[in-house]
């Protein structure tokens, strides 16, 4: 997927410390439920192969941000990384 803006990479250690939107950054329910379908593929992956995936996500100030990680689990409102690290699902765009 082309973003006409630049990612900034971050290590998922540097997550607990940014502040997102409690806003939907996606405004296509075909969209959500898309990035639903592959945070549930990503996690799968993740669980069973120990594969990193790409999650492009957004902070408060409409940043994009991206993470190369392993998705632990997915629950309604987040997404969970390795230490109890959390995205909020509204806050993702992406996942690669």
């Amino acid at each position: 997927m082309n973003y006409s803006t630049p990612s900034c990479i971050i290590q998922k250690e540097d997550i607990p410390q940014l502040k997102f939107s409690k806003n939907e950054i996606l405004t296509n329910p075909k969209k959500i439920k898309l990035r639903s379908h592959y945070l549930e593929r990503a996690t799968q992956l993740g669980n069973l192969l120990k594969t990193k995936v790409k999650i492009y996500f957004t902070d408060r100030t409409n940043k994009l941000l991206t993470v190369d990680t392993t998705i632990w689990a997915v629950t309604s409102d987040f997404v969970i990384l390795k230490r109890g690290i959390t995205i909020p699902k509204s806050s993702i765009i992406y996942i690669e």
